[in-house]
């Protein structure tokens, strides 16, 4: 592939990804005033949650057919484009059932966008570019509090926030039906799908792909590993299956993805009903938490070169227990934002970590298949987790928030030093 179209490819999967980001930042600040114009309670949004994963899964598992059908740019176009007609409804549904409906087609079409360009991207763009495309996602979740608070502040409708990002979707299907020639004289020969690298509201499970590659241990199972051999093939999965240490990672990788979601879903309504912040301020709290996941990835992942994966990733873990304590203390309103910032900055290398480090914790003859389990896990902790503090929220008190967090932050801490404790020899 020449240089220029490579450029300019490359210039449209940072941008295709910051687009991905931009619902998952909407929800947070938006859904108060969703809640209040449905009519709906608090703890509904459990409903999006788990109808978006549902989409984004099943995609990302057809992903594979579709691309062979309609390759790289085709599949882009198209899923994004539906992926706008899917915002489109969220602006103008007039009940829950529609807009459940519209997360399900969102969720449809964000997970074919995410598979294809991790498709795409490992084998065009390299360890860097996938990092820095991932990092874009974040940059999209920051970005969408910025539009919705803006939104809302001008005296404008919810639906105008969700309005102006479905026009972005449709402005970058436009970019991607024109460019379908350039994506397929540019897609790798051995191109396949990359594990699903992320659920609805989760800027983190991006991460996955990339990692893998930078590692080079791949998420998808059956590849060959560093050493030449493929580690999936040698083993049984019963056997995979049957270490302890498989099941303390994944319930981590799920806890730290619960924590990173519902931080940043209910944040907002804790910043105002809880802290009394106006809501412009609470807007613009919420995207520098996501903003600083997103400086956290790139300032700690320099950090980790030089300190050690193992060292960073201890002390981002203990950094998350002392930002939820922040975000639990009955304190005022400066308090919980310097707690979410600290949260975010904190967390925002330990699921690239928790990937990279897998094989040191269960073998390499282990490693590309418990990556698919971690995953998975992740993309439950990712729905059911904030569905269930909303239920919890909505019974009881917003100021709840605080605490729960803290408590899963310790459980994160617990987990991590059980799947580490006993390293599993290499095979």
């Amino acid at each position: 592939m020449s240089a220029p179209p490579r450029a300019s490819l490359l210039l449209l999967a940072y941008l295709a990804f910051v687009s991905l980001g931009l619902p998952d930042g909407l929800i947070g600040v938006g859904w108060p005033s969703i809640r209040a114009d449905l009519g709906v309670p608090t703890e509904a949004v459990g409903l999006l949650l788990t109808a978006g994963t549902a989409g984004y899964l099943t995609s990302s598992v057809l992903a594979g057919f579709t691309l062979a059908r309609l390759g790289v740019g085709r599949l882009l176009a198209v899923s994004t484009l539906l992926a706008s007609l899917a915002l489109t409804g969220y602006a103008v549904s007039p009940v829950l059932a529609v807009t459940i409906g519209c997360a399900l087609v969102l969720g449809f079409g964000s997970g074919a966008i995410d598979s294809g360009l991790n498709a795409y991207a490992a084998g065009a763009f390299g360890p860097r570019h996938m990092n820095w495309m991932h990092a874009f996602f974040g940059l999209g979740v920051a970005i969408g509090p910025l539009v919705m608070t803006a939104v809302l502040g001008a005296g404008l409708a919810w639906r105008v926030g969700y309005a102006l990002v479905a026009a972005a979707q449709l402005a970058l299907a436009t970019a991607f039906a024109l460019t379908v020639r350039a994506w397929r004289d540019g897609t790798p020969q051995a191109a396949v799908p990359a594990v699903p690298a992320r659920g609805p509201g989760s800027a983190d499970l991006a991460a996955a792909g990339p990692v893998a590659v930078a590692a080079g241990v791949s998420a998808v199972p059956a590849v060959t590993e560093p050493s030449g051999t493929v580690g999936v093939a040698s083993v049984p999965v019963r056997q995979t299956l049957r270490l302890p240490v498989v099941w303390f990672g994944a319930a981590a990788f799920a806890t730290y993805v619960a924590i990173e979601v519902a931080a940043g879903l209910w944040a907002f309504l804790l910043l105002t009903e809880g802290r009394g912040l106006a809501a412009p301020a609470a807007g613009l709290c919420v995207s520098g938490y996501w903003g600083s996941l997103f400086l956290g990835r790139v300032v700690q992942g320099l950090v980790a070169e030089r300190l050690g994966s193992g060292r960073v990733l201890r002390g981002s873990l203990l950094g998350m227990a002392a930002g939820a304590a922040l975000i639990a203390l009955p304190a005022p309103a400066w308090v919980t934002a310097a707690g979410l910032f600290l949260l975010g900055f904190a967390a925002a290398p330990v699921f690239p970590l928790l990937t990279l480090t897998t094989a040191e914790r269960v073998g390499a003859a282990h490693a590309d298949r418990v990556i698919g389990v971690q995953i998975g896990a992740a993309g439950l902790g990712a729905a059911l987790v904030p569905a269930g503090l909303g239920v919890l929220l909505g019974n009881t008190s917003v100021t709840l928030l605080g605490p729960a967090l803290a408590v899963l932050a310790l459980a994160l801490l617990a987990l991590h030093v059980a799947a580490s404790r006993r390293p599993v020899p290499a095979a």
